[in-house]
């Protein structure tokens, strides 16, 4: 994998022509040769590449890429998992608010009710696992849903705050907006990745 450091150490701006090509160029590069090579232990290193080589690396690879690609979707799909890593208590209770909600994005998203901060954990490693050893569509489809019941929980606590603290709320209707365009990003990637063209 091209290292970004070494990209950023260049006088003057990366190409984005060329940003986006080592973008889609890696993304590629690390899905199907995970799913070529079948190993789990490469599937979960792979699953722990934040934790390995810090979200900056893996943001400088892919944060930019449109969301209807490749390296696009995995980008979401590692910064929901860090989310989840970092602040389970906080993913936990909006899981917990937005989960009646949504009743079939519970199933889609298969989370125990009701979730520890574990099973979260556990969802998001499994959602990773299956874009390297399973139906890629299906894994995106998981996130997407469960992006939309945490939205719901979001919006649902901002609208009991409103009143206390209308400033706190207005951040997590805008946070309920965003995890719902990535619901929706996500769902799209999937689509594009059944017909072939989730490049």
């Amino acid at each position: 994998m091209p290292d970004p450091r070494a990209a950023d150490e260049l006088p003057g701006d990366v190409d984005p022509a060329r940003r986006d090509e080592v973008a889609h160029t890696t993304a590629r590069a690390v899905v199907h040769r995970a799913r070529a090579a079948e190993d789990p232990e490469v599937v979960g290193r792979l699953v722990r590449l934040v934790e390995d080589e810090g979200l900056d690396v893996v943001a400088g690879l892919w944060a930019d890429a449109a969301p209807a690609t490749l390296p696009g979707a995995l980008w979401r799909l590692y910064a929901l998992r860090e989310w989840v890593r970092r602040d389970p208590r906080t993913v936990g209770l909006r899981y917990r608010l937005g989960v009646d909600v949504a009743p079939v994005a519970e199933v889609v998203a298969g989370v125990p009710r009701p979730p520890s901060p574990d099973d979260l954990r556990a969802l998001a490693d499994t959602v990773l696992s299956g874009v390297f050893a399973g139906d890629l569509a299906v894994a995106l489809e998981r996130a997407a849903a469960f992006c939309r019941i945490l939205a719901a929980g979001a919006a649902y606590d901002a609208d009991a705050r409103e009143v206390a603290d209308p400033d706190g709320a207005a951040r997590m209707t805008r946070g309920a907006a965003d995890l719902v365009g990535t619901a929706t990003e996500l769902e799209h990637a999937a689509a594009l990745w059944r017909t072939g063209a989730l490049d």
